[in-house]
């Protein structure tokens, strides 16, 4: 048995309490959510779960073991990925208003290529935070039996279950962030809730940048 069933009813639980936790991946549900409506919800899950899974399937292989170790390697994807999400933040505050929040209500109920696009902006808001496979690293083998033979598998399977565990919590914001967007208030304040998030995803960035590797 990979993990006993009282342990799965804790570690389901203490994954939702994480997912409930503000971060760069809540924010880009919600903000995508409230300009595209759920289609542009849905595609902001399934980029961000996709990128869970690649953390994952790292951890599971050993590289998240080098990414933790490894300085150089743990600076370079900060980076890359602080540098995204600042880009994020200056775009977002660049926006004008109304006629973005149009066309971004056109484009979600348009052509497959948004749909496509919004899931990229998770995928790589999710796959270039490193803290996410260090967060893997130190989260799940708390929940793994000590009689498992096969630890690599046991991590995948856990992982796994994570990333599904977090879709009810993520849709609930999906649909609580459609919901907002129907009033007349999110179409008068798009412009303000689009300069919040900007702010917000420069903070990340910023934070992230500030990171420092854990010691092993």
């Amino acid at each position: 048995m990979l993990i006993e069933p009282s342990q799965l009813l804790l570690f389901m639980l203490a994954g939702w309490l994480l997912n409930l936790t503000p971060g760069p991946d809540v924010l880009y549900i919600i903000s995508r959510s409230l300009r595209g409506g759920r289609r542009a919800g849905v595609a902001a899950i399934a980029g961000i779960s996709a990128g869970c899974l690649v953390h994952v399937a790292l951890a599971s292989l050993g590289l998240g073991v080098l990414l933790a170790t490894s300085a150089t390697l743990f600076t370079v994807i900060k980076w890359i990925g602080a540098a995204y999400l600042l880009w994020v933040g200056v775009r977002l505050l660049r926006n004008t208003g109304e006629s973005t929040l149009q066309a971004d209500i056109a484009a979600s109920s348009g052509s497959a290529g948004s749909f496509w696009q919004v899931f990229a902006g998770g995928f790589l808001t999710n796959v270039l935070n490193p803290k996410v496979v260090l967060f893997f690293l130190a989260f799940l083998p708390q929940f793994i039996a000590p009689s498992v033979q096969n630890k690599a598998l046991a991590f995948a399977v856990l992982g796994l279950v994570f990333t599904v565990n977090a879709l009810p919590i993520n849709a609930a914001y999906v649909l609580a962030a459609d919901r907002v967007r129907s009033s007349r208030w999110a179409a008068r304040g798009m412009q303000w809730l689009d300069k919040l998030a900007g702010v917000l995803f420069i903070g990340f960035g910023l934070r992230l940048a500030l990171t420092a590797r854990p010691t092993p």
